[in-house]
Order: C-alpha cells, then structure tokens, then sequence
C-alpha cells in the first residue's frame, strides 16, 4: 500500500483524531494482528520519574559490550522521531523506520475497518517499535515506559525479563496523583514471578513498590545510596564502586559529570544480574564488559558538556531539579565559576518549585527565559515573573529558543558556566541550533 504523506507528516497529525488511549486489552488486539512479536522477545522493562532513560543507555551499553544485537525504546526523542527506536545503539535507519511506519499505518487501517479506535500516537510508536526490533532480529529489547506504568502502552508485555523502577517523585501529578499513587502506579510493572529492581531511597516509594512485589510473589531487589561508594573523580566523570545483588563489589567509571547517574548505573548492574544474561557475573571476562559498557555510555542532555562551560540538562520536574541544581553548583564551585541560566518549561509540569529550587541553589548571576514551540510552553513573560520573586540578577525573555541561545552563548564569558534546563523540549531545540551553527 502506498501512502500519500511521509510517516513524520502522518504522526503529527495523529492526536488530531486519536482523543484517547485505548485499553491495554484493545493494544494487546492489535498485537495479536501482528503476530504478537512481544512474546518472543526478551524484554527489560523500565518505568520510574527520573533516570528511565539514562537507566536505558546504561543497559543498552552493557548489553552491547556482551556481543548482544539490542533494540531499544525510548522517549521522547530530542530532534528526530527516529532516536526513539535505537538498534546496537544508533537509531533506525530511514527505511527501516519508514517500512514498520507502512506496516503499522496498514494495520490501523484494518483495525479501523473492525471498528476499533485509531491508535494514540505512542501507542503507533510501540507498535513500529515492536514491529522494527522483530524485524532487526535483536536478541534483546529494552523498553521504557510512557507514562506511568500500570496503564501504560508498554505494560501490555506480558513476559519481561526482569522490571525496573528508578526514582519516583512528583511528575505529571494532573494525571497521577500524589507520591503514594504516582508510586502505585510505577509499581503497575510488577508482573507475577518477574523480578524487579527498584531504587529504595524513598521510603514512602519503596513501601507501595515492595507491596505491589509480594502481592505478585516478584522478588525484588531494593536498592538505595548505601549501595555504591564515589572513589575518585576525573575531569569527565566518576569512579565508584558498586554493590551487587548478592554483595559483589564492581570497579567502574561512570562518564556524567552528574553524581545522579552513579544511582542509575547501579540500577542498571542490579538488572544485569538479575537478567541472567551475562552468565557469570564474577568472571573476569563478564566484569570487563560491565566496565567497557558503562564507560561508552551516552545519554544526550543529561547534564551534557556541548561545548565548554555550556551543560544541557533535561530536569524537567522537582525531583530531576534536585538532582541537577546539587551538580551544579558543584560544578561552579569546583571551577570556581558563577551561573548564568536559560530556562523553559511546559505548563504542566511544576516549574515554581523548578524555579525556587534553581533560585535557592545557583549562584546566579543571569537569567534568559524563552518559550518552546509548543502549545504546551510556558509563556515567557509567566517565567520571567516567577524568576523576579525570587532571584536579584539579569532577566530577559526571549519569545523562541534560537534567540535566546545565541544572546547567551554571544555573552559567554570565562567567568561563568552556562545552564540550559527545564524541558526536553528545550533541550532539542537547543541541539537543532548547535547542529544548524555547525553546518553554517
């Protein structure tokens, strides 16, 4: 069948018509129709607030060091709709994307024709996904969750390797609830019999978390801060010492200059082990390729250098501003610089406590704030008045991410570090402008 439009031109228009998500049964229809390409593949699944992403690239790197072919799904992406589905870490070909694009649009169409609802736009894009990692053959797939987790698209796997849940905090709470539901809803993973790996450093989390595991007879693995120690630091990144699963102790280097991807780095070696994958984690060949995995590891805008002095970081609610003001100002400190901050952020997310959180933390001495392109931004002029309550420095707002970028790389001085924070969204359009001032 051929189609009139491109696949990016047809998925932007998607939530013009598809107004709901349909139920995990109707998903789990669809895959039928495909074949169920889910219930032969090996899967990881990935939910939590914080760190998904980065837990991902940790595993996806790993697994890749061992001589695994691994797909990966992820979200969303920063600039093209193809780094969301990754094969041995690169993202989908063109034509790969475009073929399970045409296979997954004639299969709504079918779908459609029996009376079933379209497809929300991630649920199109877990079908391509599933359909384009059966297709690259992988031999393993690691999955990352929308939104949530119990009711989640990706929850219609049925069979997971092993479950993992990072940090949770308050995050799409007009949708979730509170800390307790918004944990109750992570812990929704959980399956009968299959492991889980969950970060323990929130009690009130861990509780819901371990809850949920023995309702399911899961076992589960908690893990917290007591479980790495940070032996040393160089000039890009850390090196700590990991606790396993059963007390083995893992020398590796973490390459973040963020002290929170030590946490996500430990999550991921717990489900490592806990997959059975690697075989023998105490073999000396199995040790190197946990250190050569770790050390490759890449994840874009998660406290990202992009040029000197100049970090991206995709905090985007108060438990991920946490995490990036305490870097920070650790950085300043340690480079004995100040803090100049271009900052967006989408409506529904908190940005006052985003905001009071950088005021309080930063030692600021500048502050850009711009407008995202989407309906969703923030309107400069509301974060421009946020910022005068709480800070005493330079404020300018910008009505798009290009000008206010370059004013600030155009006053970039060797006195200040620059801080680009507080959407993903901003940090895509912040790429797309580095990447258009490098080909100019």
């Amino acid at each position: 069948m051929r189609f009139e439009e491109t696949a990016e031109e047809y998925l932007s228009r998607i939530p013009m018509w598809a107004k709901k998500k349909n139920s995990l049964e109707v998903i789990r229809t669809f895959l039928k129709e495909m074949g169920e390409p889910d219930e032969t593949m090996r899967i990881i699944h990935v939910a939590g607030t914080n760190g998904k992403g980065s837990v991902c690239a940790f595993l996806q790197s790993v697994f890749l060091s061992a001589g695994y072919k691994v797909g990966t799904f992820t979200s969303p992406h920063l600039i093209d709709i193809r780094e969301r589905f990754c094969v041995n870490g690169e993202m989908a070909s063109e034509s790969a994307f475009a073929d399970s694009y045409r296979t997954v649009r004639s299969l709504s169409e079918r779908m459609i024709e029996q009376g079933y609802c379209h497809p929300s736009y991630f649920e199109f894009l877990f079908y391509m996904a599933m359909d384009l990692f059966q297709k690259s053959g992988v031999d393993l797939v690691i999955l990352e969750v929308g939104l949530g987790g119990r009711l989640d698209t990706t929850n219609v796997i049925r069979h997971p390797l092993v479950s993992v849940i990072t940090s949770v905090s308050l995050d799409h709470t007009e949708y979730l609830g509170d800390t307790i539901e918004i944990a109750s809803e992570k812990a929704g993973i959980i399956k009968k019999n299959i492991p889980v790996v969950f970060d323990a450093n929130d009690q009130i989390v861990s509780d819901v978390i371990r809850k949920r595991a023995l309702e399911q007879d899961a076992p589960y693995f908690e893990t917290d801060r007591q479980c790495y120690r940070i032996t040393g630091s160089v000039n890009n990144g850390f090196q700590a010492e990991l606790k396993g699963i059963k007390g083995d102790l893992y020398q590796v280097m973490i390459p973040s200059k963020a002290r929170y991807q030590v946490m996500n780095a430990l999550l991921a070696l717990r489900a490592v082990e806990v997959s059975g994958l690697l075989g023998d984690m105490r073999l000396k060949k199995t040790r190197e390729q946990i250190r050569t995995g770790f050390l490759k590891m890449s994840w874009p805008a998660r406290m990202e250098e992009v040029q000197p002095d100049v970090f991206l970081d995709g905090a985007h609610n108060p438990g991920g501003m946490e995490e990036f003001v305490k870097t920070g100002s650790e950085l300043c400190a340690d480079r004995k610089k100040r803090a100049n901050l271009l900052f967006s952020a989408v409506s529904d997310k908190n940005y006052h406590e985003m905001i009071r959180l950088i005021a309080t933390s930063l030692p600021l001495d500048e502050v850009v704030v711009t407008h995202i392109d989407s309906d969703r931004g923030i309107k400069p002029e509301t974060a421009l008045h946020e910022f005068e309550e709480v800070v005493h420095c330079e404020i300018t707002g910008f009505q798009n991410t290009e000008d206010a970028l370059l004013s600030m790389l155009h006053k970039q001085d060797e006195d200040h570090l620059l801080f680009c924070v507080g959407s993903l969204y901003l940090m895509g359009e912040i790429k797309a402008v580095l990447r258009r001032i490098k080909h100019d």
